[in-house]
């Protein structure tokens, strides 16, 4: 199982470099471990991430009702002083719909961790993902966390990442570096999701690390902020789960002043902590269940960046889109169709709409185009759609996938 890349190492014009090989444990301070704990058959169902400090930290949570019992227990440890210093994941089964049980078997897993590690219990974070409704086998995780704990290692990043995986085809990871006062500062992220995965979180997880030197109100700020142009602007099938959660950990160990919107080197920090988040939700996007193509929706010129997002993400969470681009059918009714409902204000007669910069639609009425250089735009592995509004200076990007039988067939035996 490789790691799904969308972007290269390179240089970048906001003055970070990314990564080409990225670890979740490469800014300072960071170990990881994953291991088969008897959650899943075979596959590796239990992870762990350990700061060699209290770390700053923050963490956004998903917006459905039923919420899991992990989300609980993480969100009233970090009520205490918004700081973490370990996660521990489990895959397979969500806690979630488990009553008082599933809530006890939450505080157990924290517990277990705490007493591994030697830290005290409101500085660990605990998340789950899998079946909704079933107990966790609470004696196994429990039994497996020494081991899991005495295994964290620096080099633990890919056995990490495949422990949290569930339907993923791969593993999902970004990596930037960048200078802060002269000092080199690093920051990864790791995520998984695959399905039921919809706009204000889905069914994903993801955890990202950072040696910088921030507190955790200004962390939590800016990870409020970078989701909503990142994580809540993909969907794959129109489903937000119950166990979401995006964390963030600062070690602090990368030794300058502390970052805040008013330091020097906050804007080039904010680009690359948004990059990694955006590069993670494009891969989650990309890798949902039977997808063949990334989707990406641009939409310009709207009177507000609410009507942006909200056309951006009606376009690409529209079954009939998702479905056209699957069968790389340039039917554009289709796209108009879901700008219309989104609830962005428009005026229908101002609408351009190109698919891969082939403008099918001027002026709300179809345009004369190549038919051929259409369908080729959508057999592309990235897909882009753009929607010009012409009614103000607004824009937003949302990312999804095609529909196909896969999905189905995926979905139909998930328990079986």
């Amino acid at each position: 199982m490789e790691t799904i890349q969308l972007t290269e190492s390179r240089e970048t014009t906001a003055g970070f470099t990314t990564v080409s090989e990225p670890r979740i444990t490469s800014p300072l301070g960071f170990t990881a471990a994953g291991m088969h704990a008897g959650i899943k058959r075979k596959r590796k169902d239990l992870g762990l991430i350990r700061c060699e400090v209290p770390a700053a930290a923050a963490a956004v949570y998903t917006m459905n009702a039923f919420q899991a019992a992990p989300l609980t227990v993480t969100r009233e440890g970090m009520a205490v002083e918004s700081r973490m210093q370990a996660l521990l994941v489990n895959s397979g089964n969500a806690n979630a719909c488990t009553g008082d049980e599933g809530l006890a078997d939450a505080y157990r897993m924290r517990k277990a961790a705490a007493h591994a590690l030697d830290v005290p219990e409101h500085l660990i974070g605990v998340a789950s993902t899998g079946v909704i409704g079933e107990r966790l086998p609470i004696g196994k995780i429990i039994g497996a966390v020494p081991g899991l704990a005495s295994s964290l290692a620096v080099v633990g990043h890919e056995d990490f990442c495949r422990s949290i995986l569930t339907t993923d085809t791969g593993i999902k990871a970004a990596e930037v570096r960048l200078h802060v006062e002269g000092r080199e500062v690093r920051i990864s992220g790791v995520a998984k999701g695959s399905g039921m995965v919809h706009p204000n979180m889905a069914t994903m997880l993801a955890f990202m690390t950072t040696d910088a030197v921030i507190e955790p109100a200004p962390l939590h700020g800016l990870l409020r902020e970078v989701t909503d142009e990142s994580y809540n602007m993909i969907t794959v099938d129109g489903d937000s789960s119950t166990n979401d959660m995006v964390t963030a950990m600062a070690s602090g160990l990368a030794g300058h002043r502390p970052l805040t919107e008013n330091h020097p080197d906050w804007a080039a920090f904010r680009e690359a902590f948004a990059f990694v988040s955006r590069e993670l939700a494009k891969m989650i996007a990309r890798d949902g269940e039977g997808a063949t193509r990334l989707v990406e929706v641009r939409v310009t010129g709207a009177t507000t960046l609410e009507g942006a997002r909200q056309a951006a993400k009606a376009v690409v969470g529209s079954s009939l889109v998702k479905t056209a681009v699957y069968g790389a059918d340039p039917n554009w009714g289709r796209i108009l169709c879901a700008v219309g409902y989104s609830g962005a204000q428009l005026d229908p007669a101002g609408v351009t709409v190109e698919l891969g910069g082939v403008t099918v639609v001027e002026g709300g009425r179809p345009a004369i185009f190549d038919e051929g250089a259409a369908r080729r735009a959508l057999e592309q592995p990235t897909v882009e759609i753009g929607v010009h509004l012409h009614e103000g200076v607004e824009q937003a990007c949302a990312w999804g996938c095609d529909l196909t039988y896969d999905y189905v067939r995926i979905n139909a035996s998930y328990r079986t």
